[in-house]
């Protein structure tokens, strides 16, 4: 899809998982559910055919590659949903990258961050994102896309 086509009634929306993502449904079920990211991206991609909008969903546990992906971003898509995961906490690249890319953001997780433990309720990336979900499990990323699809058609209009 090129820049011209990106202004096509259908928005097309790319979702971004981050490190240790692909462990979902076995690693720690009790904070991040039991879900695997197969399940939550047949999720997202469900959601997204109810809302008429285009999905591609990309999981990687590297920093850079997350920043290659939402510099890219604004190339192909309207918006991104992003988890950035521990890079939430970290990550001044990721931050900056999302404030730089030119198109909205919704950061979102599966555990409720600020009832975690001290280092996980300071988000770095959330303030340069139009909006935040957490803490809803696999339902967060439906929230998200939700919230983020309403964000694009107001723009539009």
């Amino acid at each position: 899809m090129n820049k011209g086509s990106k202004r096509s009634r259908q928005l097309s929306i790319l979702v971004i998982h981050g490190p240790n993502l692909k462990l979902l449904g076995r690693r720690q079920p009790t904070i991040y559910g039991r879900a695997s990211l197969a399940k939550i991206n047949e999720l997202i991609a469900q959601e997204a055919r109810g809302l008429n909008v285009v999905v591609s969903c990309v999981q990687s546990d590297h920093e850079g590659e997350l920043v290659h992906f939402i510099g890219d971003a604004s190339k192909r898509y309207n918006g991104i949903l992003v988890n950035p995961a521990a890079y939430t906490h970290t990550s001044v690249a990721v931050r900056d990258a999302i404030s730089a890319c030119g198109i909205p953001a919704v950061e979102v997780h599966l555990s409720n961050i600020y009832g975690r433990e001290e280092f996980r309720s300071k988000s770095l990336t959330a303030p340069v994102c139009v909006g935040q979900v957490s803490g809803f499990g696999d339902h967060s990323y439906v929230l998200g896309l939700r919230g983020l699809v309403g964000k694009l058609r107001h723009r539009r209009k």
